[in-house]
This record gives C-alpha cells, structure tokens and sequence, in this order.
C-alpha cells in the first residue's frame, strides 16, 4: 500500500481575500506557538470579515445564516505571537445553499501557507434552521471569491 503524497502548502497568491488578525497571548499554547485549535477561529473570523464587509451578513438581524457542517485543517509550520497573521479566502465550491470557503493563514514574509484547510457552510433560515437557497446578493459576493 502506498501513502498518498502530504498536502502542499498554498501560495497568498492564490487567495483573492485577504485579511489581516491579530495574534493575541492567550492563542499560545505551553510549546510557545499559536495553539492549533486557534486555526479556525482565524478561519472564521476571516469568512465573516469578508461577509459582513461586502453588506451581505449581518450577524444579529440576516434572515439566512451559515452554519458549519465540515471543517480540515493541514498544519505545515508553526505561527507565532506577537506577529499578526494573513487570513487568505477562496471559495473552494459555490452550491445552491452552500459553501466551500478555502483558507490560508500565512505570516510574516513567508509566501506559502503556515496552515491551510476549509470548512464548508450549509445556509439555513434563522428561524426554521432549515437549508435555504443563498440569497442573490451573497451569492453575487462569494462569486468573487471563486478560483
């Protein structure tokens, strides 16, 4: 049996968004480096910055909201604090009430990813919590992001 061949590290070049994080001291971990369960908050915090700054979410009033049903992430060195991060976001697949959102965190003048990986959001009606079609103008917003 063969092993399949380690994931490689993506390019910032590859990711149309990109927003920058804030490391903080409580996101390290007692080897000295950001903690991996940090990974997804910068993940999230960049697909919301993206969302909410093209007008197309509102955290506290959207009729439609993305909850995550699948999320990966593939560490390849490690990030450090004080040193802000580089969230890079592509939309990895654009369904009919979903989203593959693609993520990089990158950091310092380093090009290629530190850790990279996805999570996938089903779209739902904030009240029924039942899937919904993306509403046209978030649909128009992610189709920038698509590689």
């Amino acid at each position: 049996m063969t092993t399949p061949a380690r994931e490689q590290p993506a390019s910032l070049d590859a990711f149309p968004f990109r927003h920058s994080i804030s490391t903080r001291w409580a996101d390290m971990d007692i080897y000295g480096h950001v903690n991996n369960v940090v990974f997804y908050s910068f993940f999230d915090t960049a697909v919301a910055a993206y969302l909410m700054g093209s007008g197309v979410l509102d955290p506290w009033k959207s009729p439609v909201i993305g909850l995550v049903v699948e999320t990966r992430c593939v560490y390849f060195r490690e990030v450090n604090v004080p040193e802000p991060v580089i969230a890079g976001v592509k939309v990895g697949r654009l369904g009919s009430s979903s989203v593959r959102y693609e993520i990089g965190i990158f950091q310092g003048e380093d090009t290629a990813a530190c850790a990279q990986g996805h999570f996938v959001h089903v779209y739902v009606d904030r009240q029924t919590r039942r899937p919904v079609p993306l509403p046209e103008e978030m649909r128009a917003a992610l189709g920038k992001l698509v590689v």
